[in-house]
C-alpha cells in the first residue's frame, strides 16, 4: 500500500511540474530576440551578425576581435557566454550543417549545434577555429 502511495505522488509531482510550465523548453522566436537577450547580460558588445540553430535554441553572435557570443537554451531559461578561439577545447563539422563544439569552460561544455545552411555551420567552424584534439586526449 505505501509503495502504491509514493508512486502515486511522485506520479502526480511530475505532472504538476509539467502542466505549470515546468518541462517547457526555452527557445529564441526571432534574431531579434537573440540580440536583446544577449545585450541584457553584454550591453556594451557590437554585434555584426546573429545565428540561430535550425532548433532555434541557440544563437551565435559576431561580436568581432576573434569573439563569438553565444545564447543558449537550458530548461526555461538562457545563458550567455562570450567565446573565443582560445576558449574552445574542440571544434569540428559533423554532419550536413552541423558542428560539434566543446569549451574549456567547466559551467557549460557546448554541444552539437545543427544550422539551417552550411554556410552559418563553415561562419561558426571558422569565427571558432575549428580544432579536433580527440587524437591528443587519447594519447594523454
Amino acid at each position: 500500500m505505501l509503495v502504491a502511495i509514493v508512486v502515486l505522488g511522485i506520479a502526480l509531482s511530475v505532472a504538476a511540474v509539467h502542466f505549470t510550465g515546468g518541462s517547457k523548453m526555452a527557445t529564441l522566436d526571432s534574431r531579434d530576440e537573440a540580440l536583446r537577450r544577449f545585450a541584457e547580460d553584454f550591453p556594451d558588445e557590437a554585434i555584426t551578425a546573429v545565428r540561430l540553430t535550425a532548433d532555434a535554441r541557440t544563437a551565435f553572435l559576431d561580436i568581432g576581435r576573434g569573439r563569438v557570443g553565444i545564447v543558449h537554451g537550458i530548461g526555461d531559461c538562457f545563458l550567455t557566454r562570450i567565446v573565443a578561439a582560445a576558449d574552445v577545447a574542440m571544434s569540428k563539422a559533423d554532419e550536413a550543417n552541423t558542428i560539434l563544439m566543446r569549451l574549456t569552460d567547466f559551467t557549460w561544455k557546448g554541444g552539437r549545434f545543427r544550422f539551417a545552411n552550411a554556410a552559418d555551420a563553415q561562419a561558426m567552424l571558422n569565427a571558432l577555429g575549428p580544432r579536433d584534439t580527440s587524437s591528443t586526449e587519447e594519447a594523454a
